[in-house]
């Protein structure tokens, strides 16, 4: 005799809660031992950064409970941990630079502050967008806004030029990296149009080289993205925001169709314009440059970044110098670009692994939520989002560590930036809700208001 029952999923807000305090301890104490390997003393400010991360946690735990009792108990716990380390390490790095002299600009006071801006948009979202399936509604407003920020730093009053890239706006005294935003926007457009077109864009046309074309009328989609991402090459300069945004759109063409010769247009499509720019462009070309042969005597002085990076890789080892104890200071923008090379160096090779493994389960839940979504649309938005957190530590993890040229993409949740972990934390607030949809049993939505769910049959036992 055998019986058959019925599961329901749980809420699993108690493990939630555990976690979060789990990360809240550990990024406390690192921030605690960055004081302590500096200057022989906890930092002065380490009360207001336990009592106020703590805070931030609870108030993230009573919003789960209230808005997504369903939602994905690991996420947020992943985040604010990496959160707090990114917060320590500036705070390193900072220190460092002030005991040997150096200026820097970012500080772990101002991450602390964006990092609060960011829990509060991550709570908002929560609040507000009761379902996922309203951001819909907004497909070609969101490709319309998510054009506009991309192309905002052409704007020749608030556009701003660093490092040989043109990606900033600069308003009254504060910089803002625009493309951030509008990744979210074209995540949400690139969902929105390709749940309503996925039939046929996934019809074969010819065949060539073995490889199945799309019919030429489905063509025009991935011709304008290709147009936008080859703009945002040429006129901004930015290898790295190009790629996010193409590679975005391909990888959500595929998710959407299921034909692998999606990915391999898109890569045939951008090889030609990355080619041209690193012949073409200076600022391309001697990133290629030091990617190639960096600690040649003719490049070492234009590579002496990625150098010192890989000097603090190789001092860190296997265990690391310890918190506090690196030497990142002699390695330009340790806090931002650079700042895996920061947490090889401190944490040595076991930490930089750690650190890539929290990034995985981060995307890995990302995708979870995708595959259970039964909706064409949060599907392909919280595989999109996924693969974006996914594509930016590829990038810049294979940057400092020359697998690949570097691009200039920042480490989510760790770099120094207000852009980015502001950006960032309102993309886990809808993979959040998305984690909900796809974790909530037996539920139906009405007009965007969770109604009831409906009884679920008893379990009955077969002979």
């Amino acid at each position: 005799m055998a019986t058959i029952v019925s599961y329901t999923a749980r809420p699993r807000r108690l493990t939630q809660a555990l976690l979060l305090a789990f990360a809240v301890v550990i990024g406390v104490g690192a921030y605690a031992l960055v004081g302590l390997g500096r200057f022989d003393e906890v930092p002065a400010d380490l009360m207001q950064v336990g009592v106020g991360s703590a805070v931030l946690a609870a108030a993230l735990q009573v919003v789960v409970m209230w808005r997504t009792p369903y939602a994905d108990p690991v996420i947020l716990p992943l985040v604010v941990l990496l959160n707090l380390l990114g917060i320590a390490m500036i705070k390193s790095v900072h220190a460092a630079n002030e005991i040997y002299g150096l200026r820097t600009s970012a500080s772990a006071d101002r991450q602390m502050l964006w990092g609060i801006v960011g829990v509060v948009l991550c709570l908002v979202v929560l609040v507000l967008l009761r379902d996922h399936r309203r951001l819909r509604r907004y497909t070609w407003i969101s490709a319309v806004v998510g054009g506009v920020l991309l192309l905002l730093p052409l704007v020749p009053v608030i556009g701003d030029s660093r490092n040989g890239s043109r990606i900033w706006i600069n308003i009254a005294g504060n910089s803002f990296q625009p493309a951030e935003l509008a990744k979210i926007a074209f995540a949400i457009f690139f969902a929105g149009y390709l749940v309503s077109r996925r039939d046929t864009l996934a019809l074969a046309g010819p065949k060539v080289l073995g490889i199945h074309l799309p019919r030429w009328s489905d063509f025009g989609p991935i011709l304008v993205a290709w147009g936008f991402a080859m703009a945002v090459l040429v006129f901004e300069t930015d290898l790295g925001t190009s790629l996010m945004f193409f590679g975005l759109f391909v990888a959500m063409l595929y998710v959407a169709t299921d034909r692998l010769s999606w990915l391999v247009i898109g890569a045939v499509m951008f090889l030609p314009p990355a080619v041209f720019a690193a012949t073409q462009m200076s600022h391309v070309r001697t990133r290629l440059t030091c990617w190639l042969d960096p600690l040649s005597s003719d490049n070492y002085s234009s590579c002496e970044q990625i150098n010192q990076g890989l000097f603090g890789l190789a001092n860190g080892g296997i265990t690391g110098a310890g918190l506090g104890e690196g030497r990142p200071d002699v390695v330009p923008h340790a806090e931002s670009d650079f700042i895996f090379t920061s947490f090889a160096e401190e944490l040595g090779m076991v930490g930089a692994f750690a650190l890539l493994l929290l990034y995985l389960l981060l995307v890995q839940r990302a995708i979870r939520a995708a595959v259970g979504i039964s909706d064409g649309f949060g599907t392909l938005l919280a595989g999109g989002l996924g693969f974006t957190l996914a594509l930016q530590v590829f990038v810049v993890v294979g940057g400092v560590t020359r697998v690949i040229p570097l691009t200039g993409l920042t480490l989510p949740f760790l770099a120094a930036g207000g852009s980015s972990l502001v950006c960032n934390w309102i993309i886990v607030g809808i993979l959040v809700r998305l984690s909900d949809a796809a974790r909530r049993p037996a539920a139906r939505q009405v007009e965007g208001l969770d109604a009831p769910a409906a009884p679920r049959p008893a379990p009955e036992a077969v002979s």
